[in-house]
Order: C-alpha cells, then structure tokens, then sequence
C-alpha cells in the first residue's frame, strides 16, 4: 500500500480539524485533530526534504491555521480554510512531495 503523500495529510489536517472543532462544538477536539495531522506530516517532511524544510513546512502549517481566521471574516470560514489547506497541500508537494 502506498503511503499518503504529505499535502494530502496536511491538507486533511486542516480542514478535518476545522470540520471536527465546528460539528462536536469543541475547539479543542480540533486542535487534536489539527495536531496529530501536523505531527504526522512533519515527520514526512523531514524524511523527505530534511530538517530545515520540515521547519519551513511546519511553519507554513502554522500559519495557514492562524491566517484563516482572520481570512474567514473576509470570504468565508469554510473557503478560507480550503484556501488555506490547498496552499499548504501545494507548498508541501512542491517542498517534499514532489521528490518522493
């Protein structure tokens, strides 16, 4: 079975992790969503691309999560989020996925 390329995960994270926070009604159980994603596809990056471009990735994970809120009161919490999870999903493909 091939594994799941690190923009997919990424990507998932995000917008799972939103998902969860919205329908249970508890932030936090989206944040663990969120976290384990993040977690998850890190390790990747670091196997695939290195240490210093995990940082960068991990970064960018970061701030698309902090970025989409204030983006969702301008077009939409849902489109900001896909937003968001799409210029992850593409950075880390770029970065890591790409090569692999």
């Amino acid at each position: 079975m091939d594994k799941v390329p690190s923009s997919v995960i990424a990507a998932s994270g995000l917008v799972g992790g939103y998902g969860v926070a919205r329908w249970t009604k508890k932030r936090q159980l989206g944040g663990v969503v969120l976290a384990v994603a993040g977690a998850a596809a890190a390790q990747q990056w670091h196997k695939q691309a290195g240490p210093g471009a995990a940082g960068v990735l991990g970064a960018a994970y970061v701030a698309a999560f902090a970025g989409s809120h204030p983006l969702a009161k301008k077009i939409g919490a849902w489109p900001s989020v896909f937003g968001v999870a799409g210029a992850v999903a593409l950075a880390s493909w770029a970065v890591a996925d790409r090569h692999a």
